[in-house]
């Protein structure tokens, strides 16, 4: 008798703990697939970025040959002096 009351008690917690697992799996793969989805735009906007990229570093690169032409046009200006300071005259006395 004893054997059987020990397998009643157990066939219950036994129910109880397969259920929560499942649920826990349940739940594990809804997580899994909101990651996926997040993963999945993350990749979008990854690509996205790159061809930003790419078009910023052209546009940057033609930015830089037309300053090069634009310094190499200008005439270069000559270095301005600066004035020689004038010695103080001493006082006469009269």
């Amino acid at each position: 008798m004893k054997r059987m009351n020990t397998w009643t008690g157990l066939a219950p917690m036994l129910l109880l703990a397969l259920s929560l697992t499942a649920c826990k799996d349940t739940k594990t793969m809804q997580e899994n697939e909101q990651l996926k989805a997040k993963i999945a735009d993350l990749q979008r906007e990854n690509g996205q970025l790159g061809n930003n990229l790419e078009a910023v570093t052209a546009d940057r690169d033609a930015l830089s040959k037309e300053l090069t032409t634009i310094k190499a046009e200008t005439k270069p200006r000559k270095p301005r002096r600066t004035a020689k300071k004038v010695s103080s005259r001493k006082r006469r006395r009269q």
